[in-house]
């Protein structure tokens, strides 16, 4: 498991960077909790995250589980506007509730100079039982390269 430092950022600055760097979509996402190598975060469903039949649809789940895996590392390392995801393994597990908010709890299995991992589980809300489940690798900037000093 990653070490156990104290994260860097709290609920608000990574909800206050989303908006600044991803304001596109900022404000599906609710950073609900941020510890040392986890975080919970909530999908607020709407129609546009569902599918016919009124589930929530796979692509939802995974841009839920691929943010909070981003989160867990930035909580963790700071505001690196470019770390990028390079390798995901997910697993849908059973049928979301219909519109439900999705709830993923991510952890930092692995956090490095160059890659961090993460597990995420994701729940329907108010559901002990997982939907999916997620393995994420995101790839860090180096420390003083472009992509890290990037001005946000």
């Amino acid at each position: 498991m990653a070490d156990k430092r104290e994260p860097v950022m709290d609920a608000t600055a990574l909800m206050d960077f989303m908006r600044k760097v991803f304001q596109q979509v900022a404000d599906e996402f609710v950073v609900e909790d941020v510890k040392a190598n986890e975080v919970t975060m909530r999908l607020k469903v709407t129609n546009k995250h569902l599918r016919p039949g009124g589930t929530v649809s796979g692509p939802s789940m995974f841009a839920l589980a691929d943010v909070s895996a981003y989160i867990a590392t930035l909580a963790m390392i700071g505001p690196k506007a470019l770390a990028v995801t390079t390798s995901c393994s997910m697993d849908f597990l059973r049928k979301p509730a219909a519109n439900r908010d999705l709830i993923a709890h991510a952890r930092l299995l692995k956090l490095g100079r160059q890659l961090s991992v993460s597990h995420v589980l994701v729940y329907s809300e108010d559901n002990d039982a997982p939907v999916a489940q997620a393995t994420m690798t995101y790839a860090i900037p180096p420390a003083g390269s472009k992509s890290d000093t990037m001005p946000i």
